[in-house]
């Protein structure tokens, strides 16, 4: 369960950066782009569900062996 938590919140927030990413051309920097999303809420989603995915990965093969 904690994986699939950890995927839909990757998700969210991977949509979310991906769709930022028209920033890019319309004249923001690389360094003002990560700066951007690291400071909005539904891009943290990404990495607060990677950090929920990561033990739940090894509890699923834990369970495996």
């Amino acid at each position: 369960m904690l994986f699939l938590i950890g995927f839909g919140l990757t998700v969210a927030g991977g949509v979310m950066m991906i769709l930022y990413l028209n920033l890019v051309p319309a004249g923001l920097s690389w360094s003002s782009y990560w700066g951007f999303v690291l400071r909005q809420t539904e891009c943290q989603l990404f990495f607060v569900g990677l950090l929920l995915m990561i033990p739940g990965y090894y509890r699923i093969l834990k369970r495996m062996k």
